[in-house]
């Protein structure tokens, strides 16, 4: 009878820990879209939509964002000190994409990662980037390691 116990106690803590544990979703973002209105759309906007649907079902979501080709504009501290200086549409909104990125980072957990080889031959200072970004050796690298890691592809290009 104890065996039965014990046996017991074993499967309703198996069945509580599998109903008790989250599901989640890990995506990673291949981004390198320079259209401002594009950008918008599906990162700033769409990024957010989508997971506030699955938190709804409450599913977790993983998401990495490897930034890379004309994105590298959206995540510069200072334009003037960049090859996109005179894209003066850019500049005027650059505050509001800041707040919006920002806010992905800390309210929606969404980690940025910027390719530092793309940094170096467009000349950008690794300085220059929003501190909530992080450098990747390579684009290639980033996405390679993540899809290995099950996290599932999207391009925004």
């Amino acid at each position: 009878m104890k065996r039965l116990t014990v046996l017991s106690v074993f499967i309703l803590i198996l069945y509580l820990f599998h109903i008790t544990k989250a599901e989640e979703r890990k995506v990673v973002i291949d981004l390198t879209t320079g259209d401002l209105k594009r950008f918008e759309i599906y990162l700033l906007s769409g990024l957010a939509t989508n997971i506030s649907y699955y938190k709804n079902k409450l599913i977790d979501v993983d998401v990495i964002v490897v930034i890379h080709g004309n994105a590298y504009k959206f995540f510069i501290k200072d334009l003037s000190k960049s090859p996109y200086k005179e894209e003066k549409q850019l500049i005027k909104k650059q505050y509001e994409i800041y707040q919006r990125l920002k806010s992905l980072h800390d309210i929606y957990n969404v980690k940025f990662q910027i390719c530092e080889a793309g940094l170096k031959s467009r000349k950008i200072d690794l300085k220059n980037i929003y501190d909530f970004v992080k450098p990747v050796y390579t684009v290639f690298v980033a996405l390679v390691d993540l899809q290995n890691k099950g996290y599932a592809y999207f391009p925004i290009r």
